[in-house]
Order: structure tokens, then C-alpha cells, then sequence
């Protein structure tokens, strides 16, 4: 039986990297381009339209950009993943992207196999984003309002009992579940369950959210660049 075709979006003002990003993944076979849109206003009607499971969104585009547009496709019942498409790995409008509830980000000059393999993951439920590249984000964007960020962060957390606390921060450092329940002496099931609440608890859409909250309130400092989960790179997000 042949598997549903991951359904895609694109939205990219530039129609030569539209055109450039439906070459290369129309070779996939097990995705399909729904859909090509100029700004955020026409991803969202288009999205109505097409019901993708993936929106693969530029950040700068005139009218709506690509920030006002994944947080109001996040907010929809049937909200698709959003992947970023950026030409810098440490820009502040991708920090805020992640906060909008996009579930991870790709460079434009980024090879068509991995581009193709960031859609698959984020569709099935995998931020593709490393816990390092997470950290050096936010860093970029440390600044004056660091003060209150903290303070914000930490009273939002004060709702989690003492294990989801310390799932989150694990989470925060990159840790994959089984990793987690390795650490905190809890089964798989258990992890995902108060991964599941933390989410639920602090109206996040995915765990790269989770670890900016984690991150804003001061609970990661002293953490090293390579701690990185479970093989490091993008997977520790898992």
C-alpha cells in the first residue's frame, strides 16, 4: 500500500526560488507541491485551499511576512508545520519565527536532499533544528530586555510541577526522550506524557518553544555547546 504523499506549500516572493524549490522536491516521490504563494497573505487562503501538511516559508516578503504568517497559521485548528527558509543561521526575524511556532528552520543554499529531508521530518513531528544553532540564536538576540524576558519566562513556568520542570530543562538542552528518561529514571512513555503537559500547560506548539522558554528564564546557563542529546545535531530536538 502506497503511503499519502506529504502534501507542501511553498511561499517564497522570489518566483525563481519557487520555481528552484518545486524542481527539487518534486524529484521526491513521496512529497507533493500543493501549492506556490508570493507573500503570507496568499499562503494563508492558499492553505485553506490546499490543506498542506508543510509550509516551507520565507521570512522577508512584502505585505505579510513570513513571521505574521506562521503565527497565524499556527493558531489555526488544523495548523500545518512551518519550516523557515533564511539565507543567515543567526538572524534574529528566524528567533522569531520559532517563537511564532515555526518547528525549525533550512538556509536556502541548504543541498535538495536535506531540504527534502527537513520537510519529512518536520511532518512527522521532528523540529529540525540542533540544540547548538538553537542556543546561537538566541544569544544573537540577547539584549537589553534580557531582564524582564527572564522574569516573564520564569513566572510562566512556575505552573509546572517539579518532573515537568525537569523534563522541560531537559528538553531545553537538546536531550531526545529516551535520553531523558534515561537521565530522570522514568520509561519513554512517561517522558512524552510530560513533554505532552509541558505543552499543554504553557500553550507551546513544539518542544524548539520549550527550550526557548527554558533558555529565557536563566535555567540553561552553564550549558556546553556539545551537549547535544542523543548523536547531536538536529536530532536532539526528537
Amino acid at each position: 500500500m502506497t503511503a499519502t504523499p506529504i502534501r507542501l506549500l511553498l511561499v517564497d516572493d522570489d518566483p525563481l526560488v519557487r520555481a528552484g524549490l518545486a524542481l527539487m522536491i518534486g524529484g521526491a516521490g513521496d512529497i507533493e507541491v500543493v501549492g506556490e504563494a508570493a507573500d503570507g497573505a496568499e499562503a494563508e487562503e492558499l492553505v485553506r485551499r490546499t490543506r498542506p501538511d508543510v509550509v516551507l516559508m520565507d521570512i522577508r516578503m512584502p505585505a505579510v511576512d513570513g513571521i505574521t504568517a506562521t503565527r497565524r497559521l499556527r493558531a489555526r485548528p488544523d495548523a500545518p508545520q512551518v519550516v523557515v527558509l533564511t539565507t543567515f543561521h543567526a538572524d534574529e526575524q528566524v528567533l522569531h519565527a520559532m517563537r511564532a511556532g515555526a518547528a525549525g528552520f533550512v538556509l536556502k543554499d541548504t543541498p535538495p536532499a536535506e531540504i527534502v529531508d527537513a520537510v519529512r521530518r518536520v511532518a512527522a513531528g521532528d523540529p529540525v533544528l540542533s540544540p547548538a544553532v538553537t542556543r546561537q540564536l538566541m544569544r544573537h538576540a540577547a539584549g537589553t530586555a534580557a531582564d524582564a524576558r527572564q522574569t516573564r519566562a520564569r513566572e510562566r513556568l512556575a505552573v509546572l510541577g517539579d518532573r515537568e520542570r525537569e523534563v522541560a530543562v531537559a528538553v531545553g538542552r537538546g536531550l531526545a526522550n529516551a535520553r531523558i528518561a534515561s537521565e530522570l529514571f522514568l520509561s519513554v512513555a512517561t517522558v512524552k506524557a510530560h513533554v505532552s503537559r509541558v505543552l499543554a500547560k504553557l500553550g507551546l506548539d513544539n518542544r524548539v518553544q520549550i527550550a526557548l522558554l527554558v533558555y529565557d528564564a536563566g535555567l540553561l546557563d552553564g550549558e556546553g555547546e556539545g551537549d547535544g542529546g542523543e548523536g547531536g545535531g538536529a536530532d536532539g530536538f526528537r
